[in-house]
């Protein structure tokens, strides 16, 4: 298996093709650099057995690093633009990858399980901070097969999500994750590793559900 990851320079030629420009409001800040790619990856602990939920997968960089682990892909891309690109974008960066992803042009928040062909085993995904928190519990809650997330959010979400009871990030976003499982911090991310650059760090964070008796 050969996966070719997106660089800098191809993120902003293929918004250059589109003549797409990021939208803060949709918090399109995408991530050029291998080794945060490849370390998130890592950290969600998903392997070829994996079919991985990606939210937001924007120009394909995260994707295709997913792919790079054998995983079967489900994107959903609320963007119509980046939603067509990615397919080709995918097969550009790889040999026969292609058919292990599926690409849905939905708003997360409306998505079910109707919607995948095999339920989703896991969330990868580099997400927004407006919809961050309603997206983790929409997904926890609709997907009982989910049985881990790793996702990256803005470093003060992500500080909520995995506080300690008793803490002064204690509340109601760490009260809720925490009843569907696990919650743990896996370190910070640095905004130069963005394109655009945002003015925040982000913050990893993995979440495993509790074993179903």
């Amino acid at each position: 298996m050969t996966i070719r990851l997106l660089t800098r320079t191809e993120i902003r030629n293929i918004a250059k093709e589109l003549d797409f420009r990021p939208r803060k409001a949709l918090g399109q800040n995408f991530v050029h650099d291998a080794n945060t790619l490849r370390r998130i990856v890592t950290s969600s602990g998903i392997n070829k057995n994996d079919h991985v939920l990606e939210v937001g997968p924007g120009m394909g960089s995260l994707t295709l690093a997913i792919l790079d682990r054998g995983a079967t892909v489900t994107a959903v891309e609320i963007d119509p633009l980046l939603a067509g690109r990615l397919p080709k974008t995918i097969a550009e960066h790889s040999h026969s990858e292609i058919h292990r992803l599926t690409v849905l042009n939905r708003d997360i928040l409306g998505v079910e399980p109707a919607d995948f062909a095999t339920p989703p085993t896991a969330v990868v995904a580099n997400l927004p901070y407006n919809i961050a928190v309603p997206a983790l519990l929409h997904l926890l809650a609709e997907f009982p097969s989910i049985r881990t997330m790793m996702v990256m959010v803005q470093a003060e979400v992500a500080d909520r999500l995995a506080a300690d009871p008793a803490t002064r990030e204690y509340g109601v976003p760490s009260v809720k994750a925490r009843f569907y499982g696990n919650v743990r911090k896996y370190g910070s991310v640095s905004p130069t590793v963005f394109w655009p650059i945002p003015r925040v760090f982000s913050g990893l964070v993995r979440i495993d559900r509790y074993p179903t008796s």
